[in-house]
């Protein structure tokens, strides 16, 4: 009687010992709110590329050239010296601008961003500036038509430029200093 007792519990032992499964998540990600945010990205630039195209195509008189960092601009005054030279990683431009939207509006006057010095890539300034400032010369003064993603994207500045809005920048560099470095 022995015998059979100790069959069936050896039984028992040896089926009822498997191995631990892998436990199912209890809700899947779809992703579907990163597709939807990409959708609504590609609607937005779409329409501020429309918007800025419409701006160029009333201003024909103004050769806007594409940069390669997704902006557009042109010179309004432009050095033809061949001894001046856009600034490098690290010189201080001193440079003023002012700040318009898509319609004309001026939101920040020159007067408030007047004689600022930047160390070229080394301190903070919004994406198209800081490529903007890298095309220019002493002496020149260019305008800029900024998409919102490349100016203060979605947060805006806190202050007077709100949520994902286009701006037109009227950049003047007034001086380069070479540093040690280049």
């Amino acid at each position: 009687m022995n015998k059979p007792l100790f069959l069936i519990i050896m039984l028992l032992l040896c089926f009822s010992c498997k191995t631990p499964e892998a436990r199912k998540p209890i809700s899947v990600k779809t992703g579907s709110f990163i597709d939807e945010s990409v959708a609504r990205n590609k609607k937005l630039n779409a329409k501020e590329q429309a918007l800025i195209q419409e701006i160029m195509d009333a201003n024909k008189n103004n050769a806007y050239i594409a940069s390669e960092n997704g902006f557009w601009y042109f010179y309004n005054t432009k050095t033809t010296e061949d001894t001046a030279t856009t600034p490098n990683y690290g010189d201080i431009v001193n440079y003023s601008y002012n700040l318009k939207d898509l319609k004309g509006n001026l939101i920040y006057p020159e007067d408030a961003f007047k004689d600022l010095d930047y160390a070229m890539d080394k301190q903070e300034l919004f994406t198209g500036l800081r490529e903007g400032l890298k095309l220019m010369r002493p002496g020149e003064t260019v305008t800029f038509l900024f998409p919102s993603q490349i100016a203060y994207g979605y947060y805006g500045d806190e202050n007077k430029i709100g949520t994902n809005v286009p701006l037109i920048a009227e950049v003047t560099v007034n001086s380069i200093t070479k540093t040690q470095d280049n």
